[in-house]
């Protein structure tokens, strides 16, 4: 189906309960669903090469509006090309918002009915985001998908809380959507409305009945439990549009995302890669891998012997322990590569199993072999 901005489309090809197999189509990339797009938030995915992320699969990635917007600065990217120029970048791309910032950056900023007021955290000079500036600069960014601006209130809040952030988040989308879209740029619409499902459902229908090209799930993954998470998202998720692109955000582990893709979510991102990567921590098919643990430092396998990245055709658990310990960046380098390339195999198998009519049996059996195997206490399996 063609999409409400020209040059977008987005087709569904398989069906198998309420998980999607489809294609996203942007002017700059087509991109197989569901699909998990790597964390650039300034600008670069930490530790890699572009060329590198793009070997992982990855054909989308994010970049962080709020950083962007305090350095280098909206107009300084603009005038390189915009992110994918500026970062040479050659796939799509998306921007958030800067909403998800009023949770992470909560002792920076103030919240009223007309936008949010920051402090940076950089020099702490005070800066303004509107629902208007927020597509501004995203605008001069570039991206192929703006989101619009939105409230993310922290896991937990009492309704009230979540009742008004909602409230905002639907004044702020129609005023962004007011704003004239950027030349090649599609606009997804965010719903919140914490763990209650009431107030997902409803305001999920607001949002869709916008004229926007794909519908997101935001204040997830931000507290609150889990298996709450869980639950919500297996009856919000197969009521989201069926002619749009879904995307979940921020989410998450290997579970969370097999999880909500049997919900029917099409799209997801998180710095989880990467970031347990700086750490030591390697994603595989048998669950985490803690490089630190001395049991690896005469192991002479590989990193996953069902992973076929270069990392795990090359190097051995002892040589990759080795670089950690001795605090060699190659270590998070490779590291970072290898999880990133395994999520881009659990997203394709998870295609392929959609296609086949076998999601459900194989998600199980891959959960429990991740947990039966993993390293770390505390796996949500």
């Amino acid at each position: 189906m063609t999409l409400p901005t020209p040059g977008f489309s987005f087709r569904v090809e398989n069906l198998d309960g309420s998980a999607r197999r489809g294609v996203f189509e942007t002017p700059r990339a087509t991109i197989e669903t569901p699909a998990f797009m790597p964390v650039g938030t300034q600008a670069t995915v930490k530790a890699l090469t572009p060329e590198e992320v793009s070997s992982t699969g990855a054909r989308i990635i994010l970049a962080n509006t709020y950083h962007l917007w305090l350095r280098p600065g909206a107009e300084r990217v603009a005038r390189q090309g915009g992110v994918v120029g500026f970062m040479k970048w050659p796939h799509a791309l998306l921007t958030d918002s800067g909403g998800y910032q009023v949770f992470s950056l909560a002792k920076h900023r103030t919240v009223d009915d007309d936008g949010i007021t920051f402090r940076s955290h950089l020099d702490g000079t005070e800066h303004r985001l509107t629902p208007e500036e927020a597509m501004r600069v995203q605008a001069l960014l570039g991206s192929d998908v703006a989101m619009v601006l939105d409230e993310c209130p922290p896991g937990g809040a009492p309704r009230s809380v979540v009742e008004q952030a909602i409230a905002r988040t639907t004044d702020w989308t129609r005023r962004g959507l007011r704003v004239p879209a950027a030349e090649g740029q599609a606009r997804f619409g965010i719903v919140q409305g914490g763990i209650e499902r009431d107030l997902r459902l409803s305001h999920l229908q607001t949002i869709a009945a916008l004229e926007v090209d794909g519908v997101a799930l935001g204040g997830f993954s931000v507290g609150e439990p889990s298996s709450a998470m869980y639950d919500v998202l297996a009856e919000v998720g197969p009521q989201m549009p069926a002619d749009r692109p879904r995307y979940l955000m921020g989410v998450g582990t290997p579970s969370d995302l097999l999880r909500a893709v049997a919900c029917g979510i099409d799209l997801f991102d998180c710095v989880l890669p990467t970031r347990n990567a700086r750490n030591g921590q390697a994603l595989t098919w048998g669950g985490r891998v803690n490089l630190r643990q001395a049991r690896h430092r005469d192991d002479e396998s590989a990193l996953d012997s069902q992973c076929d990245c270069a990392v795990c055709r090359t190097y051995s658990r002892s040589y990759l322990r080795h670089l950690f310990k001795a605090e060699e960046m190659l270590g998070p380098r490779l590291l970072s590569l290898h999880n990133l390339h395994f999520y881009g195999a659990l997203m394709h198998k998870a295609r392929e199993m959609i296609r086949d009519g076998g999601l459900g049996p194989w998600t199980r059996a891959t959960l429990a072999q991740m947990k039966d195997l993993d390293e770390i206490l505390g796996f949500r399996g």
